[in-house]
């Protein structure tokens, strides 16, 4: 998904929230957005998963040279 396309997804999420947290939509329309938004909170959820794998950091190393290692992700104990 292109950065562009996750914005947009984010964003398209980020409205179905606030029609839900409103609460006068019928309840059909509800579930209907709601089923939509977990299916982008999926395809979002994703997305970050994969571009933390590709995300690296580069470490000074005491000898001056530069040592790439992966991201820590949230899991990774520290």
């Amino acid at each position: 998904m292109p950065m562009a396309a996750f914005e947009e997804s984010l964003k398209k999420l980020e409205t179905i929230v606030a029609q839900l947290e409103r609460g006068d939509l019928p309840l059909e329309d509800s579930v209907k957005i709601f089923e939509e938004g977990v299916q982008l909170s999926a395809l979002c959820k994703k997305e970050l998963e994969e571009a933390e794998g590709k995300v690296e950091i580069l470490m000074k190393q005491r000898d001056g040279s530069m040592k790439r290692e992966p991201f820590p992700s949230l899991d990774t104990p520290r």
